[in-house]
């Protein structure tokens, strides 16, 4: 098991990135899927018409969302933090997710950085 950590710069405000991260209208406009979300803690969520399904674990409004990604099969939970932190070009999102399977690392880190701070990025970019 391993631990993923990494900062991401997004051209909007940390209210904008916490309103695409949450809202389930936003979330299937720039993940391009089918989408389930809700800023209850304790929901089940699901991104990308199911890729990533998991729990909704605590929120802070414009600041903090904590969640528990599933992996089938796997004893541990991981548990994915993202911080949002005001900065001079918009916000930089700080990403932690720890206990990921060691063969699914290098899909995550790609995940993280392409399909999904990467489509947050051009999402923000085109307005």
């Amino acid at each position: 098991m391993q631990d993923f950590k990494k900062y991401y710069l997004l051209p909007a405000t940390p209210e904008e990135v916490y309103i695409a991260l949450t809202n389930p209208i936003t979330l299937e406009i720039w993940t391009g899927d089918k989408a389930q979300m809700s800023t209850e803690p304790g929901t089940e969520f699901s991104l990308w018409d199911g890729s990533i399904v998991g729990k909704n674990l605590e929120f802070e409004e414009g600041r903090k969302l904590v969640q528990h990604w599933y992996f089938e099969g796997e004893p541990e939970d991981s548990i994915v933090t993202i911080k949002l932190h005001p900065h001079k070009q918009g916000t930089s999102m700080e990403v932690k997710q720890t206990n990921i399977p060691d063969e699914a690392y290098r899909d995550m880190v790609e995940g993280w950085d392409e399909a999904y701070a990467g489509a947050l990025v051009a999402f923000f970019e085109e307005q």
